[in-house]
């Protein structure tokens, strides 16, 4: 019976939009945050986090397959992809690790070589009941503005997947449903 709730309280988190928006846009920065009130150990963050290639969607790879993602949790440490001829390509890189706060600088995917300036913050509150786990990303470069809606359409898709493992311990579906299905 309790995994029934949990299973039913899963769906409906990803049936209801989670606080996600496009915060602010200019056409050469946007600033995109997500979040959602969860009851987690927050301690489970960034190992959670660190298990990428569980989470993260396939489809939102070089490679095909998320599972050849790694993140290194230490300062320094690399968000990468091995890709097929054995190279690593650099996604992101950990700034800092600091009690419930985690940055990390983060040119993902068409923004590499691009962005000036693209932070992904990961921070975990205290809230009324449980922690509300946080993403807020902010990213600065000549006619990036144009770039937020599509940027905030994979980024809102992997908070959620991870969130999702988060809160179960499993791996996502391929596909979640859409927040406003």
């Amino acid at each position: 019976m309790p995994r029934t709730l949990l299973i039913a309280g899963v769906i409906a988190l990803l049936a209801s939009p989670a606080a996600a928006e496009v915060v602010q846009r200019s056409a050469d920065s946007f600033t995109l945050r997500y979040e959602l009130g969860a009851e987690i150990d927050p301690g489970d963050i960034p190992g959670s986090l660190s298990d990428v290639g569980r989470w993260w969607d396939s489809a939102h790879t070089y490679s095909g397959d998320a599972a050849n993602l790694s993140i290194d949790m230490t300062p320094g440490g690399c968000w990468c992809e091995k890709l097929a001829d054995g190279t690593d390509f650099e996604h992101a890189r950990v700034v800092s690790i600091d009690g419930s706060r985690l940055v990390f600088d983060a040119p993902f995917g068409p923004l590499k070589g691009r962005a000036t300036r693209a932070v992904l913050v990961v921070t975990w509150p205290p809230a009324t009941h449980g922690w509300t786990p946080t993403w807020e990303m902010t990213v600065e470069g000549p006619g990036l503005g144009a770039m937020a809606d599509g940027v905030d359409a994979v980024m809102q898709a992997g908070y959620r997947r991870w969130l999702q493992y988060l809160e179960t311990g499993e791996a996502p579906a391929a596909t979640l449903p859409s927040p406003t299905s």
